[in-house]
Parts: C-alpha cells; structure tokens; sequence
C-alpha cells in the first residue's frame, strides 16, 4: 500500500551540513511563518564534509590557493576568478557578522579564528609565477594585506618550519595575508540548526530520504524512512533543497528534472597527516598553499594547516587522496556503479578516457608507502619526523563530471548548483570552495527559486544583513576596507597592519 502525506510543508532540507543550515537560516530571515522539516541519514548534524576534521577549515578567500589564478598558455595571469571567490568569502563574512550580532551565531571564536594565509614556493619558475600573482594581486582592494618575501629570515619569522634545516642554496618564495581565516564548518551549522529549531523547523535525525517525485500540482513527495525505527513515511513539500553531499546526485536522479541529465560523479577519500605535538603546534601559525606539480588535478595542491577545533589547535598536512566507491563517509560500495545512467555514461566514459593526469594521481597516491607520504610533508617541513604524525581519514568528496558539447565530457572542479522544475527543487554538487561560499550559494538559490518574493521582498533584508550583495566590494576600495574592518571587529579578527598602509 502506497503511503501518502496528508500534510503539506513550505520547505524541505535534505542533508544536515551548512547548505541546508544556510538555507534554512536564510529563508527564517524572511519568511519566518514558513514551515520546515530537515532530515539526517545520520544521528546528529555535520557528521560528512561539514564536519571540522572532514575538511581543511580553510576560509577560501584565494589568498593562498594558485588554482583560482592559474598562468595561460602563454604565461599571463587574470585575477578575475580570485577576485571573484574573495567577493563570495566576504558575502560570509558579513552574514556571520550579522548573525553574531543577533544572537543567532555565538562566540566568534567557536567558528571562526585569524590564522594567516601563505602561499610557498620552490623553484626559479615558481618564483616567478608567485612574483607576477603578487604583483597583480597586491594593488586589489580585498588583496591589500598580501605580502611577499624570498628572504629566509622573513619568511622564517613568518612560518619558521617551512625554512628550519632547508639547504641554503634552494631558491623559495612566499606571500602571506594576515586577513586568512581557519574555520569550523561544523561548528557554524550546529549553531544555524540550533537557532532552527528554536524558530519551530523540525529536525528529523537518522532519517534518511530514499527518493522524490513530482505531484501534478508542483510539490514534491519526499519518501523518508527511518533508519533507526525502520518506519516509513511521505512528506509533501513546496520546496525541496537536496544539500546530502554525495548522496545528492542519486535524489536527484530520482526526482527525474531533466536539468540533472548528463551529471555525474567519481568519489575521492581525502586523507591528512595530523599532530597535536604541542612543540610543534605553537611553532605553526598559518595555512600553508603550495603548487600543485605539473599535470597534476587541483585538488592534489598540498598545505600545511593550523587547525582549530573545540578550541584546541593542531596541525594538519594533506590532503592525501585514496579511492573508496562510497559517495559519502558512511556511504555504500554501491552509490558509484548505481549513479550510472543511460544519460552520464558517455560523459563519465569521455572523462575516464581524458583525464589521464587524475588517473595517474590517484594510482600514485594509492601506491605511495608511509615514508613517501612523509617526505611529501617533508618538502613543506624539512625537519617532520614519522613519529609525530598520524593518518587520518577525511570526508569524501565527489568531482562532479558532466556533458560538454565540444568535449564530450569534463571533469568540473568546484560546486554545481541544479535547479530545475520551475524552481521548487534545488541541489548542490561538488566540493571546494563549497562551505566558505554556502552565503553567496544559497542566496543564489532563493533568487533563483523564487525571483518574484526575492526581488520584491527579500532583497532589501538580504542587503540589510549583507551590504555588499549585488555591489562588491573590490571595485571600491573605501567599502572593501571598511567591511574588512568592520566583519574583523565583529568576528574578533586582528585588523591588517599591511592594508591599512597601503590602501588610499
């Protein structure tokens, strides 16, 4: 017997990591009379990606990381997508400020914490590349606080184990923005789903959503079964959000929007060398990006990380990357062979064919021993010893591969929004820089879902508590500075010595 809801909600969220906190908190700025249900395959929220030792905790701000200003074919430099994700930090940035100053975020320190962004180079051409990007970078307002140095002694003063025990006679460089930031994903959606629940939304944890289908009315049938009661139920919704990480691309693939046709996704492990080595710890102030080696994806970009989390620091050196089927940490050896449709097999076959550079990193990294993996770390950190380091397992994440008309197939790097159906359902797919931009992402979302209420309603609350959505804030550099200023107050960042100096 088919169970069918009787009961109608606003808005359904799929998924307990920070899209669907965002969302969730987004649509209580402005429409707090609306009802909504979340549900959790899990038993508690930001157990996957969002969780604070499933990813790097970076603010990416592209401060530090080369691949959102890598160098043409023939060597010029843009910095337009850098510019571009910096404007989707700060858009964060501000929201976090807003809702610290409301009460709905707490101490700032419980997510978010100053830890300059570096970048470190080996190498005359790297150098040289790094060079050329701090020119480039260092005259744009959101930029102002980079620095750069191939002095030893600076950079040493900077990170002393990037430059302790290195031979004097190899040729390194780095930049440094004290505006960098690490930041627990975690901690942030345990708070937004806190303040949720407070406003009436249901939080539904160890459930888990099996599939969607579309009524002729418009709304959506969410099939739910419950994983610790193995009951079944049917949830009818106006809106549905699917924000389960990996497991977004099969609901969406149930829900049958033609806009999800030609999508598909190859599952990667990420792994990290941890120490909690206090010694070494409170040597280590920063976030450390280097260059990924020619051929090689962006997501094998090595860094050397100051964490914190739960208030404790530690550091952390990755990522490594290992191969698991699962599409989620707790996922199932089956979620790749059955995301395989008629539709995205020949773009997942054209990529399989085509990125011979992944292939080969993963076959490398799969094969690569313990002492390898050390001296991988040791490149960064001349003097790290195997006994102070542990491996440990991180989130998985699924490079999103997708059809392309002159291609075939490619591999997207980067986050995927889908909407689709008139605007009453939307996912999200793919990784980094995902969760330092959830702000700029979500808001997309409601515009795109809902243009009429945005345009006329919410826009004017969103602008209220996000100055610079719709405006920027590198093109004017008395605002870029003033919002840095005011977002470092208020989320008890240092304000920059270097852009106070150098801006007008």
């Amino acid at each position: 017997m088919r169970i069918v809801s009787k009961n109608t909600v606003d808005v359904v969220l799929i998924g307990g990591g920070v899209m669907s906190a965002t969302l969730g908190t987004l649509i209580k700025q402005v429409q707090p009379d609306w009802s909504i249900e979340v549900f959790e395959s899990r038993t508690e929220v930001a157990t996957e990606s969002t969780n604070a030792w499933n990813n790097a905790g970076t603010g990416h701000a592209a401060l530090c990381e080369l691949n959102y200003m890598p160098e043409a074919a023939d060597g010029s430099l843009s910095a337009d997508k850098a510019i571009d994700i910096n404007e989707q930090f700060q858009l964060s940035r501000q929201w976090w400020s807003t809702l610290v100053e409301k009460g709905i975020l707490g101490d700032p320190s419980s997510f978010i914490n100053p830890t300059p962004h570096m970048t470190f180079v080996r190498g005359e051409s790297n150098v040289d590349y790094l060079r050329r990007r701090y020119e480039i970078l260092k005259d744009e307002p959101l930029f102002a606080d980079m620095e750069f140095s191939e002095d030893p002694e600076q950079i040493a003063a900077w990170a002393p184990l990037l430059v302790d025990r290195r031979s004097k006679d190899e040729v390194f460089a780095a930049t440094r923005s004290e505006s960098g930031t690490d930041v627990d994903f975690g901690a942030v959606t345990h708070q937004l789903f806190d303040y949720l629940v407070s406003q009436g939304a249901k939080l539904h944890l160890g459930h888990q959503v099996r599939k969607l289908k579309r009524r002729a009315d418009g709304t959506w049938d969410v099939f739910v079964r419950n994983l610790s009661g193995y009951g079944k139920k049917v949830v009818n919704a106006k809106f549905v959000f699917v924000g389960a990480g990996g497991g977004a691309l099969s609901l969406l693939q149930s829900s049958k929007i033609p806009e999800i046709k030609g999508f598909g996704g190859f599952p990667i492990s990420g792994k990290f060398l941890k120490t909690d080595n206090p010694d070494i710890v409170a040597k280590h102030k920063a976030k450390v990006y280097g260059k990924a080696a020619v051929g090689a994806p962006p997501m094998s970009v090595p860094h050397l990380d100051t964490r914190v989390v739960d208030g404790k620091e530690s550091i952390l050196f990755g990522p490594y990357a290992g191969f698991s089927p699962n599409f989620l940490k707790k996922g199932s050896w089956w979620d790749l062979p059955g995301s395989i449709r008629a539709h995205n097999l020949g773009p997942m076959i054209k990529v399989g064919l085509t990125q011979w550079s992944l292939e080969k990193y993963l076959a490398g990294e799969l094969m690569a021993s313990r002492e390898t993996q050390m001296n991988t770390l040791r490149e960064y950190m001349p003097t790290a010893r195997t006994s102070d380091w542990e491996m440990i397992t991180a989130g998985q994440r699924v490079q999103v591969m997708k059809k392309d008309p002159e291609k075939g197939g490619i591999l997207q790097f980067g986050t995927e929004v889908i909407t689709g159906a008139e605007g009453s359902i939307a996912g999200l797919l793919g990784a980094s820089p995902g969760a330092s931009t959830a702000v700029y992402a979500m808001l997309g979302v409601l515009e795109k879902c809902f243009p009429e209420q945005y345009s006329s309603q919410w826009s004017k609350t969103f602008t209220a508590q996000v100055p610079a959505l719709g405006t920027g804030l590198n093109g004017d550099p008395e605002a870029a500075r003033a919002s840095l200023a005011a977002t470092a107050e208020t989320l008890g960042l240092p304000p920059s010595q270097a852009a106070r100096s150098r801006l007008p």
